[in-house]
């Protein structure tokens, strides 16, 4: 099942980011009336296709594969190597026969739509669920090997500063565009001392590989509902209980709980727990309220064959979320845009000074597949959010000069802008098979490097 959900997924992305991409040339190509032959939705490699339909003088279709997909422009050179038009003369509906500022356009379309789709998402998600944010006074969680576990971070720790920058939220510690930062501080209050640590040069890399930021506010170990008739309730555990040890073994976060518990089915756990003995009548109850002023109990407890006593989780992270109007959500959005695509262009400069390791942070379609799994699985906003990230990077990697790429194809039109006449067609074509060989070559690299480092 998690299989096919993973496919399932991928196809839906892909589906999404390749129809506007290959919108933004289609849209362009007939404003500047140009005859476009094709609009297909994935490849259909060896005319393999799921559904065609022709409209007027463009065939729409859905191929078989779908990994990418393209817009078929008369009178171009591109990925099919189609040179039928070769030997006739230019005609006014052709891509050949505009003007290069035109041609320009239609090249650079499908990254704009890419562009314009993540901003429409960043904004959408603004516009509805508003800002949230979490005050940094909440300590931190760290993941055992993490990159900020290795920075010297721990668990119970508080984030002070960033850069030097006075930090007031937890969205503001694990900004994507600060990560993306050369030199990287955090000034960390640790046991009462403010101490700062330096973050590696990898970073983004090592998170990559973690798949994780290794870092969160920590969520304390507080009981909410206890099921009657399971372990816990059996063993005495309330509601409102601060789980506190396990084993003697001291916890502060619940995932702590739940890894130990999920592993000891079977097995007998003492379980330390405080609560308070009567119920509080004014503000929220936290866990240092319970630790101040509550009664500590010790039990045993065992889980049952699947690993589970019984408890679900009360939260009591505070969390602010601020509704904004139409402007300020666009204003929003488009910072986040912004931001993205900051940290996709700095990302990519690690990788090519090779400050970031390629093999551990770039991913094929394996990779992006179990992405867009992963972030499906938190909802269709974190789903959508993966979509507009991926978007970007989309258009960045169009945009590189690389033949056969639209940043390719974008420098071999200026160039004809420049000299005002064309590039012979037998270079072109070499040029355009260069590039396909390259865009091979890479794939076939993306794919090995996700079978290794699955």
């Amino acid at each position: 099942m998690e299989l096919l959900n993973t496919i399932f997924y991928f196809i839906i992305a892909i589906f999404i980011l390749v129809t506007a991409h290959e919108f933004g040339h289609f849209i362009t190509a007939r404003i500047f009336g140009m005859r476009v032959d094709r609009f297909f939705i994935g490849f259909d490699f060896f005319g393999i296709r799921l559904w065609q339909k022709k409209i007027g003088d463009t065939e729409y279709g859905i191929g078989a594969f779908p990994v990418g997909g393209y817009v078929k422009i008369a009178g171009m050179v591109d990925e099919s190597l189609d040179t039928n038009f070769s030997n006739t003369p230019a005609q006014p509906w052709e891509f050949r026969a505009k003007p290069a500022w035109q041609r320009l356009v239609v090249l650079a379309g499908g990254v704009g739509m890419n562009m314009l789709l993540a901003a429409a998402v960043f904004i959408g998600i603004t516009a509805i669920f508003g800002e949230s944010r979490t005050p940094i006074a909440t300590p931190a969680f760290v993941e055992q090997g993490s990159v900020f576990s290795s920075m010297g971070v721990r668990t119970g720790d508080r984030l002070v500063a960033i850069n030097g920058h006075k930090l007031a939220y937890w969205e503001e510690a694990v900004d994507p565009e600060q990560l993306s930062a050369n030199g990287l501080q955090y000034t960390v209050e640790h046991d009462g001392q403010l101490v700062t640590v330096n973050a590696p040069a990898n970073i983004l890399t090592r998170i990559n590989e973690e798949q994780s930021f290794g870092i969160r506010p920590v969520m304390p170990p507080i009981v909410d509902q206890v099921l009657a008739g399971e372990p816990a309730s059996k063993a005495g555990i309330k509601s409102g209980a601060l789980i506190t040890a396990i084993d003697g073994r001291p916890v502060v976060d619940w995932t702590e709980v739940v890894g130990i518990i999920s592993k000891s089915a079977g097995r007998k756990l003492t379980v330390t727990w405080m609560h308070l003995p009567s119920p509080v009548t004014e503000g929220a109850v936290t866990a240092d309220l319970i630790r101040n002023q509550g009664q500590s109990v010790t039990t045993e407890v065992v889980p049952n064959k699947t690993g589970k006593i019984g408890i679900s989780l009360k939260q009591t992270i505070t969390t602010e979320r601020r509704k904004l109007g139409p402007a300020e959500s666009v204003s929003s959005g488009l910072k986040q845009t912004w931001k993205t695509t900051s940290m996709t262009v700095k990302g990519f400069a690690k990788l090519f000074s090779g400050q970031e390791d390629v093999g551990k942070s770039v991913g094929g379609p394996i990779k992006i597949a179990k992405m867009a799994n992963q972030s499906a699985e938190q909802g269709p906003v974190s789903f959508l959010y993966f979509v507009a990230v991926l978007s970007i990077s989309l258009a960045f990697i169009n945009i590189l000069p690389i033949p056969a790429l639209d940043g390719g194809q974008f420098v071999l039109n200026a160039i004809e802008g420049i000299m005002g006449r064309e590039i012979p067609l037998e270079i072109k074509m070499r040029i355009q098979q260069v590039g396909m060989a390259i865009l091979l070559t890479i794939f076939a690299f993306f794919m090995i490097n996700d079978i290794i480092n699955k």
